[in-house]
């Protein structure tokens, strides 16, 4: 397609387009003909009139996101002002933001001990495919409370970034991986990004929908079902042709996984588990084809244990409303004497707790990574917008209390996103054994942390938004989504209490004893 030739104007003669029915505005020097799209202007005709043919960069800026413009500019989009530069950066799919302390500090131009060549290129890629692959259908999809489909979930398996969820491992053999990283030096920085750039999407619903069921259920498969089943799972799942999710929480059992009623005993002939109990607040389990089930198969907290569950007949789920978008698929599960083949055991019958506890590390660490990157996109909304709007004649910037909130959000997500790479590169470098024995304490403590500053970053966010933080759409969107959902990572994976107790009790068991005042 030949390139649209852009005519020359002079202001004046864009200034005698100035009433209904010839309507002409100039963004950051490109010239608008709005005529045809004035009765069409969800604010309304005066609003446009009050810029008729004159410069409305501050007014639009002021009122609309760059995606609007992005997204209708080139219908209407008629030439550019005679001598004129572009002044204000389009950003483009998998771009790096420049607004400061809008991305880690090695994005910004920092030296870092942490990352090779080849996580700036993953990096960018997961970004570029993420915005334009998936945020189209997600902004809809977040509002209209619809998962995301069967397509999207293969697009993601097929570009590789379902497996990269699932961090290093034997699974990766052989896959192809965004930005060409190959499977053998994929490390838990890869990971970390992948998460980082999906909650980048700043849509808490959709973006939960697009798997972060498989990101706490599938590690049971992974590491303790018996190989056959363990191979037909892991493929399915990994490509996106099947969805799973975890499902330990009942109404009864939430931080307190002993008190976990749903009850698996065996058939007569010893060949399968029948199940009978209810699960809630499962995240994605509404549209979910396999569930990684806790399960009473005996008394006291010996009697747990761990069941791939196949939805089949018996097993029904039903949304459940929460704060966030209905898109994230979080419903309540009921078992009604559903049949289980005993060969669908993860682990060993009685040892569920040791399947649950293996992945909680990794869970929580997972969800400090998805958080920090939500808390950053909230300080970059918050930096732009403070530069952008005007008050009392004036940039919302130059109100020292304004400057006060950046410094403190900042500081604080700074102070955390530092503590998660830490942690990270201790994770690169110990087997499981010892980041288990080494790490479980300060990850609560890292996650206790974590949703404590979002508390702040929330608070602050929307003293700075003032009532568009209240606003689903338009320029306060994502804040407003931070505001309404962060208070679930400070109860998924471990409330901030457990949280803090846990990571209090890690550090007593490794207290010298001979230590005194």
């Amino acid at each position: 397609m030949a390139k649209k030739e852009m005519r020359q104007f002079s202001k004046e003669e864009v200034a005698s387009h100035n009433k209904e029915g010839d309507l002409w505005i100039i963004i950051d020097g490109v010239v608008y003909d709005l005529t045809n799209f004035a009765d069409l202007h969800p604010g309304g005709l005066t609003v446009l009139l009050d810029v008729a043919g004159q410069d409305a960069t501050q007014e639009f800026y002021g009122l609309h996101r760059q995606s609007v413009l992005t997204r209708l500019g080139p219908k209407y989009e008629i030439g550019r002002i005679l001598g004129s530069s572009s002044q204000i950066t389009m950003q483009k799919p998998g771009d790096i933001s420049e607004v400061p302390f809008a991305e880690p500090s090695a994005w910004q131009g920092f030296c870092s001990p942490y990352y090779k060549e080849s996580h700036f290129k993953f990096r960018t890629a997961v970004r570029k495919f993420m915005q334009e692959e998936i945020l189209p259908e997600g902004i809809s999809n977040e509002e209209s409370g619809t998962t995301a489909d069967a397509e999207t979930f293969e697009k993601m398996g097929a570009f590789g970034l379902l497996a990269c969820r699932m961090g290093p491992g034997p699974h990766l053999k052989g896959m192809s991986l965004p930005g060409g990283v190959k499977p053998e030096e994929y490390d838990y920085f890869h990971e970390m990004i992948a998460h980082e750039e999906i909650a980048g999407l700043g849509l808490p619903g959709y973006q939960d929908s697009v798997a972060t069921g498989m990101v706490i259920g599938l590690p049971p498969v992974l590491h303790f079902a018996q190989k056959e089943l363990k191979q037909k799972v892991v493929s399915e799942v990994l490509s996106g042709k099947k969805r799973i999710c975890l499902a330990i929480t009942e109404a009864t059992a939430g931080s307190d996984v002993a008190g976990v009623r749903t009850t698996a005993k065996k058939t007569a002939d010893g060949k399968h588990y029948i199940v009978n109990g209810t699960k809630k607040w499962i995240t994605n389990g509404h549209h979910c084809d396999y569930f990684s089930t806790a399960v009473r198969t005996g008394d006291g907290p010996g009697g747990i244990s761990m069941l791939l569950i196949e939805r089949s007949e018996g097993l029904e789920t039903k949304a459940i409303k929460t704060s966030y978008s209905p898109s994230a698929g979080t419903c309540y599960i009921t078992f009604e004497n559903v049949k289980v083949p005993v060969e669908n055991l993860l682990g060993k019958e009685g040892q569920g707790f040791q399947v649950i506890m293996f992945n909680f590390n990794h869970e929580r660490w997972f969800i400090v990574a998805g958080v920090t990157r939500a808390m950053r996109l909230v300080v970059e909304e918050c930096f732009m917008w403070a530069q952008q709007r005007l008050v009392f004649g004036k940039p919302l910037i130059e109100q020292p209390v304004i400057r006060a909130k950046l410094a403190h959000m900042i500081s604080e997500v700074e102070a955390v996103h530092t503590w998660l790479e830490s942690i990270t590169y201790q994770m690169t470098k110990m087997n499981y054994t010892e980041a288990s024995k080494k790490l479980g304490g300060p990850i609560a403590l890292m996650k206790l942390r974590c949703t404590r500053v979002a508390t702040r970053v929330s608070d602050e966010a929307c003293q700075i938004f003032g009532g568009r933080a209240i606003t689903k759409t338009g320029m306060g969107r994502v804040v407003e989504g931070f505001q309404r959902t962060f208070k679930f990572a400070a109860i998924l994976g471990g409330s901030e209490e457990i949280m803090a107790d846990l990571g209090i009790r890690q550090a007593m068991r490794v207290y010298p004893k001979g230590a005194r005042l």
